[in-house]
């Protein structure tokens, strides 16, 4: 007895232990990707250079304009994008029992960029200037938050009904979430349609994706609604847990099923719009990350939510890294880069099936 629970100890040292040194890996390799990503662009900054202003170094003239007005701001909105979008499908996940599950493929991101698409062109919020970058720039982009998460919130409620009133399985899920897709990305070529030249460009431009276009205002609203989000995912950590054995179990623990699907359902297509509104449509983060932490860590989602957070971060910053240097000086949307990662998973997913396991 004493042997057995010898070993059961050391199993669960060495469960932590793994944990540990994952966050460790992790958070080195992000504060690397960090200075690589500063250094490498149109203009080259040797990573000396770069930290000695990050460290405070009196230094004047073009570098410190480049590093702290262009590249801080597209590093920062990489790095929060990717998290939040990676929580978001983590949760979308777990509630919904579904390895498929993610803001993209359950259609809730193509439903809140037809919000923005809808705020530009028929709320007025397509009356847009061009920026001294070059750059399209909406004259109202708090509206179109609001209509995003208004309708990702449709598409959201549609997903729940389906869960709560027709005991929808995850293959069911996954077709609704495509048809939802497909509606929406309708919807917004109607949209363009009946757009000027201008909305059209505008639209086009909001849609690629691209963490380069949010401005030190959209990072704080952003980390606004992320942070608050995070702290209440993971204080619900162990009712995930529980959760994932089965809504009676959970249930029997005390736990509210009901309320916590509805709430984190909500708050994870809360956070996916508010992203999607400032740096457009950006593909398969909340699908690739999740599963990469899943694999490595475990299923426990007390450490799975924020090691998620930190891979998405990695992810998403390491793409967009890439989609600014593979072909230089053209610059490729990180949404291209993040789908080419994305598809084949998505792909091996779906052929895995039912006996995809989640550790």
């Amino acid at each position: 007895m004493e042997e057995v629970k010898n070993r059961v100890l050391q199993d669960y040292r060495s469960h932590q232990y793994k944990k540990f040194i994952f966050g460790i890996a992790s958070l080195i390799i992000l504060a690397f990707l960090v200075i690589i990503a500063i250094s490498v662009g149109s203009t080259t900054i040797p990573p000396r250079e770069v930290l000695a202003v990050l460290l405070g170094a009196e230094t004047s003239g073009p570098v410190r304009v480049i590093i702290w007005n262009i590249r801080i701001p597209q590093v920062i909105a990489a790095i929060v994008a990717g998290a939040g979008l990676s929580v978001s499908g983590t949760i979308m996940q777990t509630i919904l029992k579904n390895p498929l599950g993610s803001p993209f493929t359950l259609g809730v991101s193509q439903a809140a960029g037809f919000g923005a698409a809808f705020s530009i062109v028929i709320l007025g919020v397509g009356q847009v200037h061009s920026g001294t970058d070059g750059d399209i720039i909406l004259n109202n982009p708090y509206i179109t938050t609001i209509s995003a998460f208004g309708w990702a919130l449709v598409s959201t409620l549609i997903i729940l009904a389906l869960v709560r009133y027709k005991g929808a399985a995850a293959e069911t899920l996954i077709l609704t979430g495509v048809a939802l897709g497909s509606l929406f990305g309708a919807g917004t070529t109607a949209i363009q349609y009946f757009a000027d030249d201008v909305e059209v460009a505008s639209i086009v431009f909001w849609t690629f994706g691209d963490v380069g276009r949010a401005t030190w205002s959209d990072l704080g609203l952003i980390i606004a609604v992320l942070l608050p989000c995070l702290i209440y995912f993971v204080s619900k950590g162990w009712d995930y847990n529980v959760m994932s054995s089965g809504d009676e179990s959970a249930e029997a623990l005390g736990v509210d099923v009901e309320r916590l699907r509805i709430i984190g359902m909500l708050l994870s297509s809360f956070l996916a719009a508010v992203i999607v509104s400032f740096v457009g449509i950006i593909g398969f983060v909340g699908l690739v990350a999740p599963h990469m932490v899943r694999k490595l860590i475990g299923t426990d989602d007390r450490y799975l939510i924020p090691f998620s957070a930190l891979a998405g971060s990695i992810l998403l910053l390491a793409s967009d890294t890439a989609a600014r240097t593979l072909l230089s000086p053209i610059v490729l949307p990180v949404g291209v880069v993040t789908s080419f990662l994305g598809a084949p998973l998505f792909i091996y997913l779906v052929m895995r099936g039912k006996e995809y396991l989640w550790s």
